[in-house]
């Protein structure tokens, strides 16, 4: 059985869980496992893959270590082994989020058109929702036709957060709006920090 090691990227504002196989290639980045669904989901995608999870014992891996150069602002690119375990479309939809650049931000529809399928923007949008290598496979970049942040697996503000991480950057402050985190509601707009469709921002 493949086994797979477990490392923490231990942010105050944005804690990741990292996620490496025997080769050192990250097959999994995800926000943190406070609550038991999101353990679960891990252990399920591990097990689909057939693989078992254990504790990295190293201090400080290659993967932790960028990942928490970026949360600081210091990194832009990730210099990283992936290996990201889908569907063909989810790896063609994943390949496409590696190819928006730092500081710019799609539609699920200039996704799709990216990939050859302009009508196939619900399907993208589904794909990036499976996407299980988050931040490094850069799925908070894409967002609504209208230019509302939508739904993400850390939260609104997660992807607020790193929008402006990388519109500014510099490290935000994290200032969580009030009220009940609904990553349904389209309450964010990429306007508000600043951002545009298609424009460069870094």
């Amino acid at each position: 059985m493949e086994r797979w090691r477990i490392a923490w990227v231990r942010d105050e504002r944005l804690p990741l869980v990292v996620v490496t196989d025997a080769d050192d290639a990250l097959v999994y980045v995800g926000f943190s496992l406070e609550t038991r669904a999101r353990f679960d989901d891990l252990r399920a995608h591990a097990a689909r893959q057939g693989a078992a999870l254990e504790d990295d014992p190293r201090p400080q891996s290659e993967a932790t270590r960028q990942l928490a150069e970026y949360l600081q602002a210091q990194r832009r690119a990730f210099e990283l082994p992936l290996r990201p375990l889908g569907t063909e479309f989810q790896r063609r939809a994943w390949a496409a989020l590696c190819e928006i650049p730092y500081g710019q931000i799609r539609s699920y529809g200039q996704q799709a058109a990216s990939l050859g399928q302009p009508g196939a923007a619900r399907a993208v949008g589904h794909a990036n929702g499976q996407n299980p290598i988050s931040v490094v496979v850069p799925c908070h970049r894409v967002v609504g036709s209208t230019g509302k942040l939508t739904g993400f697996g850390g939260g609104i503000e997660a992807k607020r957060w790193l929008l402006e991480l990388e519109r500014r950057g510099v490290v935000p402050q994290w200032s969580p709006r009030p009220g009940p985190r609904n990553p349904a509601k389209n309450e964010v707009g990429a306007d508000q920090l600043g951002l545009s469709l298609g424009h460069e921002l870094g």
